[in-house]
């Protein structure tokens, strides 16, 4: 069995051995150095101690088993847990269900996935970098809903994570799950301010997938613009692509999608579902990433603690 390292990616499936104990990953992620198995719960499950020869058993067990479901897609399956440890029951989440808003599931689908997801244990997602929402302003049912949301974007992110990683590109443009300060190979940049590159970003914040910047200069790696303030996250996706298949088109004020002449790249949403595009615009002397939408005077740059509109910009669309 190998040892939990950080900074590597572990998919579904994957067992490490760390400070003595073995663990088996919930939800898939690239780990980091203060996300160890012990203090991340939503995303590991310790194993027990005496299962290192039962192992064998399981893994040819597991093999049966997709070797009778071979034609089926297989559905992910989330660990129940009792306070974090995962008690070997789980529940199915199926991808349909992912797209459901919180408050559209009967009470007793409720109950089943507060447990079975996490949702009353999201403090550890929180606490792992997920920087979801403010937590001291909402309800417990408030929390709740968008602690479910967190999980599918993450979720979400993760698999179209893996699919890039395995099989690469799939066109122009690619989202892919980041953490931290370190820019992986291949993401857009935008320009320069002062001595760092700025690329581009979105995060899961408040309901929405914010549309932001990102840098190794910044404190946590990202930041976003949400209702005037500037959010500083360390767990983002960055858009990884070639230019040679996109191009900036010029934009005015309130976007009009259909007067852009070319499709827009995928950017985020708010939390009422209205579209957010990728714009860059100039801002003191420097070109920054931000976010435009029919909603929206201009584009919004996250900037000095707050937000910038800007009413000339450009949009990423594809060529």
């Amino acid at each position: 069995m190998q040892y939990w390292e950080p900074g590597t990616y572990y998919p579904l499936g994957s067992t490490v051995q760390y400070e003595g104990h073995h663990y088996k990953i919930i939800q898939a992620h690239t780990s980091q150095g203060d996300w160890t198995p012990p203090v991340t719960p939503a995303l590991w499950g310790r194993m027990s101690d005496q299962d290192n020869g039962g192992q064998q058993q399981q893994h040819h067990q597991e093999q049966q088993h997709h070797q009778q479901h071979h034609d089926e897609k297989p559905q992910p399956h989330i660990p129940i847990t009792q306070g974090g440890i995962p008690t070997g029951q789980t529940v199915n989440v199926h991808q349909d269900e992912r797209k459901q808003h919180w408050y559209d599931l009967d009470d007793k689908r409720k109950q089943e996935l507060e447990v079975g997801v996490g949702l009353l244990a999201g403090a550890a997602l929180l606490a792992g970098g997920y920087a979801a929402f403010k937590h001291h302003e909402k309800s417990e049912e408030e929390k709740k809903a968008q602690t479910w949301s967190l999980q599918n974007w993450i979720h979400e992110a993760e698999v179209r994570t893996a699919e890039f990683r395995q099989y690469g590109p799939r066109g122009p443009a690619t989202w892919v799950l980041n953490h931290g300060k370190n820019i992986p190979q291949g993401a857009i940049a935008v320009g320069k301010e002062k001595s760092w590159t700025l690329y581009i970003c979105r995060a899961f914040y408040e309901g929405g997938i914010q549309v932001g910047k990102a840098s190794d200069a910044f404190q946590k790696g990202a930041v976003i613009g949400y209702q005037h303030e500037e959010i500083q996250l360390g767990t983002y996706e960055i858009l990884i692509g070639d230019m040679n298949g996109l191009r900036w088109v010029d934009a005015q004020g309130r976007l009009n999608v259909g007067n852009l002449g070319y499709r827009p790249v995928e950017g985020g949403r708010e939390d009422d579902g209205t579209p957010l595009y990728i714009a860059e615009a100039p801002h003191n002397g420097a070109v920054h990433p931000g976010k435009a939408s029919e909603k929206l005077d201009g584009a919004y740059i996250p900037y000095d603690g707050g937000e910038k509109c800007v009413k000339s910009y450009r949009v990423l669309c594809y060529a």
